[in-house]
């Protein structure tokens, strides 16, 4: 299969249905009304990484993607189907950007991850969705909504441990062949692997998975060769091997070593401050004298130590393996931490009553070196008591005992105080004078009659005499 990493998509959603407009017309239903019903949802388009790819050599044949419209409403308030979604299955640890190749909308770097990319339309409404009392027959209905058309850039960048870059013929691909189940092409001519390739390496309890990137020289961050466009596989890596053609000249051997970290410095993302490890290659095929000249030469150049190794005979490559695994446990471990950080730390809230009040949610949260110190201030303040009541024992024990003389008890006398005198007879309560009636509206006034009423009384006295 054909190794492809850079692809381009038209995809585009589903558009939502129709809303219908019908009445309902039966025999023995006078008043029958709207009937028409909603129409479908249109598909969404969604991107997933599924772990049994690793091209995307899919989409060089299948560039369009659609997920299917919604359908239209039917009588008697029937909604149409939703239309199906459109997924698109790429390789763990492709990024998709926007048509521009540098907006960043998704990066899939875990199997199982999806994110949707595109929203299918919503059906529109039918008539019997506008029905009221005050328009209780409506003729109308919602069209759905249209469906949403985009071009996307997917780039894939692979998921390995550990990446081997170098120059054209260093020995790469023999090195992969040897250490893992890989088989790339190995030639005697340059440029031989124009494609990345993966092996996965086992070394005592360890494993992990290596890169095979195509040969880089002077100028690959300008187009000369095959570029520098591979150089993106090795960002997600934990480390890098770098090996080193140890056939040619001292001089030219740190000579290649610099062109190599140019070119990393000049790619940048971050490749120039990964692990190195450097290794000088085919030493097999080096004289003992010219192979510690030329070792000499390469960690004055490098700063750093240097490895012999030889793809061929098998000499180093336990060593370079090991050195390896060693710094991909301390990057997972790191970035096991990194995600121990990001991820929220969720308090369990007591599902009773009675166990939430016994939680005081409000108080202060300690840390914990601060909880280690508070402790240790205990522990010291109870080791000093438990020393200060030894000290008091010690010091009772050695003081000489004082004979002890027994008394007789006291004989309490009785105290002779005043004549008791005989308790007063209790005075007769007075009765309580009835309260005041409080000032204001409490107290009633007398209710005088008005003059009408005086005369009328006046002419029923005079009738009666």
């Amino acid at each position: 299969m054909r190794f492809l990493d850079v692809a381009k998509v038209y995809a585009s959603s589903g558009a939502g249905g129709n809303g219908c407009i019908a009445f309902r017309r039966e025999k023995f239903i006078e008043y029958g009304g709207p009937y028409g019903g909603d129409g479908g949802k249109g598909g969404d388009v969604w991107a997933e990484a599924v772990e049994n790819l690793n091209t995307l050599i899919d989409y060089r044949f299948q560039q369009h993607v659609k997920a299917k419209s919604g359908e239209g409403g039917k009588g008697k308030v029937m909604t149409g189907a939703n239309g199906a979604d459109a997924i698109m299955k790429v390789p763990v640890g492709t990024q998709i950007y926007e048509e521009d190749g540098e907006t960043l909308i998704a990066d899939l770097a875990q199997n199982g991850q999806r994110v949707k990319l595109l929203r299918g339309g919503n059906g529109g409404f039918g008539n019997a969705h506008f029905k009221s009392a005050t328009n209780q027959a409506p003729n109308f209905a919602n069209p759905g909504q249209p469906l949403e058309e985009k071009i996307f850039i997917l780039k894939l960048k692979l998921i390995a441990d550990a990446g081997l870059i170098g120059m054209p013929n260093a020995g790469k691909s023999t090195f992969v062949a040897r250490v893992s189940a890989a088989r790339p092409k190995i030639a005697d001519y340059p440029f031989t692997t124009l494609e990345p390739q993966l092996g996965v390496v086992k070394i005592d309890d360890s494993d992990f998975v290596i890169a095979d990137l195509p040969g880089l020289i002077e100028g690959a961050h300008e187009g000369v060769g095959l570029g520098d466009r591979f150089l993106g596989h090795a960002e997600r890596c934990g480390a890098i091997l770098h090996l080193v053609d140890g056939t040619a000249t001292a001089g030219a051997i740190a000579k290649n070593y610099k062109v190599i970290r140019g070119e990393l410095e000049a790619y940048g993302h971050g490749l120039g401050e990964k692990f190195e490890i450097v290794t000088l290659n085919k030493c097999d095929a080096i004289a003992a004298d010219e192979l510690a000249k030329k070792r000499a030469a390469l960690e004055k150049a490098s700063r750093s130590k240097v490895y012999l190794l030889s793809g061929v005979s098998g000499r180093g490559v336990n060593d370079v393996l090991r050195a390896m695994a060693a710094q991909i446990r301390r990057r997972r471990a790191e970035r096991a931490e990194e995600k121990e950080l990001r991820q929220p730390k969720l308090t369990r809230i007591p599902s009773t009553r009675a166990g939430r009040q016994s939680v005081n949610f409000r108080a202060p949260v300690v840390p914990a070196e601060t909880l280690k110190s508070v402790q240790a201030y205990e522990n010291l303040k109870v080791a000093e008591a438990k020393a200060a009541e030894r000290q008091a024992l010690a010091k009772a024990k050695s003081a000489p005992q004082a004979k002890i003389q027994t008394a007789k008890p006291a004989i309490k006398k009785p105290v002779k105080g005043p004549a008791k005198t005989a308790p007063k007879p209790k005075e007769k309560s007075k009765p309580k004078a009835a309260p005041r009636p409080k000032s204001g509206w409490a107290k009633a006034k007398p209710r005088t009659a008005s003059k009408t009423r005086k005369r009328a009384g006046q002419t029923k006295k005079k009738s009666r005499r």
